[in-house]
């Protein structure tokens, strides 16, 4: 299945196929901010999807993603089982815990939590109008 643009709980979210392309370069996160940047206020990644670096904190691989998405006004959502990577980090933990609480960067196991978390209006950022630097106050 290709990746696919679904309104989940009355929000557009790109959903990524798990077969797609991999994410192993900032580009490739780009890649996908641009297909988002057609209509998605969400793009739901499975964790498989992102290389072994990104749950490794010492790359910084994960925080130069992570921000993009936030320049872009993007939510990202890691959808999938990261046990694994929890168990060898404690900064992981960390970051997923904190994450979790704020609006623009989630990790949830299941599109199913996904949609629970949509539909009680957890901490929605705010809607983008452009990019990155595009002067976004009401004319």
């Amino acid at each position: 299945m290709p990746d696919v643009l679904q309104e989940r709980a009355g929000v557009p979210v790109l959903v990524c196929d798990p077969a797609g392309p991999p994410i192993t370069t900032v580009e490739d996160a780009l890649d996908l901010i641009g297909e988002a940047l057609l209509g998605a206020e969400v793009v739901a990644v499975p964790a498989e999807r992102f290389d072994e670096r990104f749950f490794s904190l010492g790359t910084r691989f994960a925080g130069e993603v992570m921000q993009r998405f936030v320049n872009y006004r993007l939510r990202l959502v890691v959808v999938g089982d990261i046990s694994r990577h929890l168990a060898a980090s404690s900064a992981l933990r960390a970051l997923v815990h904190e994450s979790n609480q704020a609006g623009h960067v989630w990790f949830v196991p299941d599109l199913d939590t996904l949609d629970r978390r949509l539909g009680a209006g957890t901490a929605r950022p705010a809607r983008r109008t452009g990019g990155p630097g595009e002067d976004r106050r009401p004319a």
